[in-house]
């Protein structure tokens, strides 16, 4: 079959999809790779083939103009639906409001939408797997009609929030004639996605929000309660378009407790901002009877006045293969670098801070596998203190075992490749070529 995959211009969402359209491509499946021309060298970096559409979205430009207020809207706010006062009308309004203008529609703007679905129309894809927030893959797939679902690398905090606001909004307007399901006149996101399915004669539906199934590679302890369709998939580590090379130090065993220090690639490309000051990262590991490697690009490492003993600075290393010789792990809250220490098994102080980070950080502390250091305890003691528990105390790491067996328990991409064939079958509306083999359904 054909698949295409897409994802707006940032490493950090793309990264997630490669395992899976590797496995894609193994199986003997056409596979493409749909993004902004930002994304094309990580793309082919990837072994994978590149399809530019529409122009760069000019995510730097967005932090820089309404990043603040986009950031601080969601700074240690609970994303929990089930936190009581906590996701109230006012906030969902304008979680909806603020995101759909100056995120959604950003990365999905008309000439990215446009040329998908002229390259959709002229492919003619079986299936199309979006990044969840690209929805210009969702309406790709509806004007063509080809199955379509999102794959879900990180946990899908998103969906819940989405679902309370239609909750509150209460059902949409019937139109003229009667018809319902059109976009309740309140919902941003619904309205915005109407007006441009109906620039191609297509009638908005949820599905444009929800994909007809989800891939998610988020191990079950992480996931939000849902009623939607999702197939498990185990979460495989890929470093994104930066040298893998394992470096001579790392073939050496350690001989103290080694822990990581990163902050991500994110900060490095984009003017995203660190979750935390490196000085302050270094200043509370200091005299600790550990060695840490921290990555660190040239512009953080320019901003240290001082740099410890204990501490190895590196550009870069495969998080990979370092981390399986670690005891612990101190990092942003990034998604990529979370899941990668998760099937490692490595305990983990996370600095979450924005957005998913903070569930994903906080649901780690409750599941005894890490520590979340929340914005207002950013200290160099509050750092440390909570850096020598996880170092002292056993059950942080019999914890993060516990955790990395239940992602291994998923299955892998080769093992859901036949799942997504049953699948395309099953929800396209068109009959072409052969999909491939069959299986038995895993579809929670």
């Amino acid at each position: 079959m054909r698949v295409l995959l897409t994802s707006f211009a940032l490493d950090a969402h793309f990264n997630g999809s490669v395992p899976l359209a590797w496995a894609l491509r193994a199986a003997g499946h056409e596979v493409r790779v749909a993004s902004q021309p930002a994304l094309t060298g990580s793309i082919t970096a990837a072994g994978l083939t590149a399809v530019p559409v529409g122009t760069d979205p000019g995510l730097d430009a967005m932090v820089k103009g309404v990043g603040d207020s986009v950031l601080s809207h969601h700074a240690d706010q609970s994303l929990d639906p089930d936190t009581p006062g906590q996701l109230t009308p006012a906030f969902l309004k304008g979680w909806d409001a603020m995101l759909t203008a100056t995120f959604f529609a950003l990365v999905n703007d008309d000439p990215m939408v446009d040329e998908l679905v002229a390259f959709a129309r002229q492919w003619k894809p079986d299936l199309v797997l979006w990044e969840p927030f690209t929805f210009a893959g969702a309406v790709a797939a509806k004007v063509t009609g080809a199955a379509h679902a999102r794959l879900l690398s990180f946990p899908d905090m998103f969906m819940p929030m989405r679902q309370a606001f239609l909750a509150q909004l209460g059902p949409g307007p019937a139109g003229e004639d009667g018809e319902q399901g059109r976009a309740h006149p309140e919902d941003s996101l619904g309205q915005w996605l109407q007006w441009t399915l109906g620039r191609y004669g297509v009638p908005f539906d949820e599905e444009a929000v929800t994909g007809q199934w989800s891939v998610d590679q988020v191990p079950r302890s992480f996931r939000p309660p849902s009623d939607l369709p999702a197939v498990g998939m185990r979460y495989i580590p890929y470093n994104g378009p930066v040298p893998a090379v394992v470096p001579d130090w790392l073939r050496l065993p350690p001989t103290r407790p080694r822990v990581c220090v990163t902050l991500g690639l994110t900060a490095r490309t984009s003017e995203f901002p660190n979750a935390v000051p490196v000085d302050l990262v270094l200043k509370a590991i200091e005299g600790l009877d550990i060695d840490v490697v921290a990555t660190l690009g040239a512009e953080e490492r320019a901003l240290l006045t001082h740099v410890p003993d204990n501490v190895r600075l590196v550009d870069h290393v495969p998080l990979h293969a370092l981390l399986p010789t670690c005891a612990a792990i101190v990092h942003h809250g990034g998604a990529g670098t979370w899941s990668t220490a998760l099937v490692e098994g490595v305990p983990q102080i996370a600095m979450g801070w924005i957005w998913d980070a903070i569930e994903r950080a906080r649901r780690q502390q409750a599941l005894g596998a890490g520590l979340h250091l929340p914005s207002h305890e950013v200290t160099v003691e509050g750092l440390r203190s909570r850096l020598v528990r996880l170092l002292e105390e056993p059950s942080f790491t019999a914890a993060a075992g516990r955790l990395r067996s239940e992602a291994e328990s998923e299955p892998t991409p080769a093992e859901v490749v036949p799942v997504l064939e049953r699948l395309t079958a099953q929800h396209r509306a068109h009959g072409r070529r052969r999909l491939g083999g069959t299986s038995t359904p895993c579809v929670s």
